[in-house]
């Protein structure tokens, strides 16, 4: 089983739990340090990807902080890492097809192929008002990604390429240098637009965390969606483990954590994010709210014995990627060395 983990690009978290702390994020030498440090860990790990979020503006209250620009990010990680593969979430809109596939060429050249795209249509709808950036409609905004990969897929696999829609035009453009390595595409979303998104451009569809029957009901509607495309997707579960010797140990924590939610942060949460559909809506699994895409309510909770029987029932389900938090020491040591024998 793969595994994908995030760049150190965002430095403050959700506060809905009261009492959690976060660091500032690091000045000059410190950042760099600190980055290279980071990432030569996760890599020493064997963790195959690496996702360089991109949060244009963030609270760190209701949602999680500002982030390092995603670009810039990538590039600097790129030349200080050997086998980490890249993720960048790039926003439709924000930035330009054409450019992102010049830069991503570039990318993938001096990287050897290490470098993917997560095209994020975006749900922040203050960050578009921020930016100077026409947020359009929900499903709007799936059309536009969707001319975007169009763009982005034809420059990277035609020697010269023009396109005329309705957000991006093109004329007889060309990538030289070439990319040489072909172009690979995750994205998120759970809403009847990101699913026929997937269905028609993408490789893998980034899940937010959910129990095994949530889980499943979102990937057999992927695979409905691409019967008409005949394309296979892969999917990557977001999780958030919290491993302890014993199971009750692990839960009574999460009990803690829970006991100390402030309603109010939710509430203004949920409000914060209604520009997305499908996901961080789910009031039935107080887990959801916990941390920043749902991760706790995977439900990776227990002794190791029992994360991996967890896991194993994703992965029957069609999970072939988990994209974890790995900042749990015990998970990390006892589960992660399993995982990669999956």
């Amino acid at each position: 089983m793969r595994t994908c983990t995030w760049a150190p690009t965002v430095f403050q978290g959700t506060q809905v739990v009261r009492g959690r702390t976060f660091a500032e994020t690091p000045t000059s030498d410190k950042l760099s340090q600190g980055v290279v440090d980071h990432v030569n860990h996760i890599e020493s790990l064997g963790i195959s990807h690496l996702l360089v979020a991109q949060r244009w503006w963030g609270n760190a209250e209701d949602i999680e902080g500002s982030s390092l620009d995603c670009l810039a990010m990538t590039a600097f990680i790129a030349a200080r890492t050997k086998t980490l593969t890249l993720v960048t979430a790039i926003h439709p809109g924000f930035l330009q097809p054409a450019q992102v596939a010049k830069w991503g060429a570039t990318l993938d050249r001096i990287t050897g192929g290490r470098w993917a795209i997560n095209l994020t249509s975006g749900w922040n709808l203050e960050e578009f008002d921020m930016y100077g950036v026409d947020a359009l409609t929900h499903d709007e905004r799936y059309l536009r990604s969707a001319e975007f990969l169009s763009v982005l897929k034809g420059a990277w696999t035609q020697s010269e390429f023009s396109f005329s829609g309705t957000y991006y035009q093109v004329r007889k453009l060309r990538l030289e240098p070439r990319p040489e390595h072909p172009l690979v595409v995750y994205q998120g979303g759970q809403s009847d637009a990101s699913m026929k998104l997937a269905a028609q451009h993408s490789d893998t569809m980034f899940l937010n965390g959910g129990p095994p029957e949530k889980i499943a009901g979102i990937i057999e509607r992927a695979r409905k969606a691409c019967e008409a495309t005949g394309r296979k997707l892969g999917f990557a579960l977001y999780a958030a483990p919290l491993c302890r010797p014993t199971d009750e140990e692990a839960w009574s924590e999460i009990d803690n954590r829970l006991a100390r939610v402030d309603p109010q942060l939710v509430a203004q949460r949920r409000t914060r994010v209604s520009g997305a559909e499908g996901m961080w809506q789910n009031d039935a699994d107080p887990l959801s709210a916990l941390d920043t895409n749902e991760g706790y309510a995977s439900r990776l909770i227990g002794s190791p014995e029992t994360i991996v029987r967890q896991i194993e029932q994703f992965r029957s389900l069609g999970v072939d990627m988990l994209h974890l938090d790995i900042s749990d020491r015990l998970f990390v040591r006892e589960v992660l060395p399993l995982v990669h024998s999956l």
